[in-house]
């Protein structure tokens, strides 16, 4: 099995860190923006994308601040890849931006980083970023 490779995308976001929070964090925000249907069961999420359906464990959030979402296995077993997203503000100026931490195959690495930046684009539309 191929190792993937961990990368950071940070995208400014004109957004409060709260309201960006509730978009990162919750089962309807998300579907609003990241996936076309996301659902949950205590710690467990299924992200659902046309006939694709992928299985995650909310392993650690900060509220207002971040959510890390861990890809388990068929027996919600944890693997060792994650998706992270980060909410950044800056103490002088108050700009808000979204950090990105993710995992791709090497020779997936530009594709992947496109399919957030859309995500993120959506997000954006969704909130009022625009």
């Amino acid at each position: 099995m191929e190792v993937k490779i961990r990368y950071e995308i940070e995208v400014p976001i004109n957004s409060s860190p709260q309201l960006l929070y509730q978009y990162i964090s919750t089962p309807s925000g998300l579907s609003e923006w990241f996936a076309d249907n996301v659902n949950s069961r205590g710690e467990f999420f299924t992200f659902i994308w046309d006939d694709s359906e992928e299985h995650a464990r909310l392993s650690s959030k900060r509220s207002g601040e971040r959510v890390k979402f861990r890809w388990v296995d068929d027996k919600n077993a944890d693997t060792e890849y994650y998706f992270e997203l980060r909410i950044l503000e800056d103490e002088i100026t108050k700009d808000v931006s979204l950090m990105v931490i993710d995992f791709s195959d090497e020779d997936e690495l530009d594709e992947s980083k496109k399919l957030w930046e859309n995500q993120i684009a959506d997000l954006k539309h969704v909130i009022g970023s625009i």
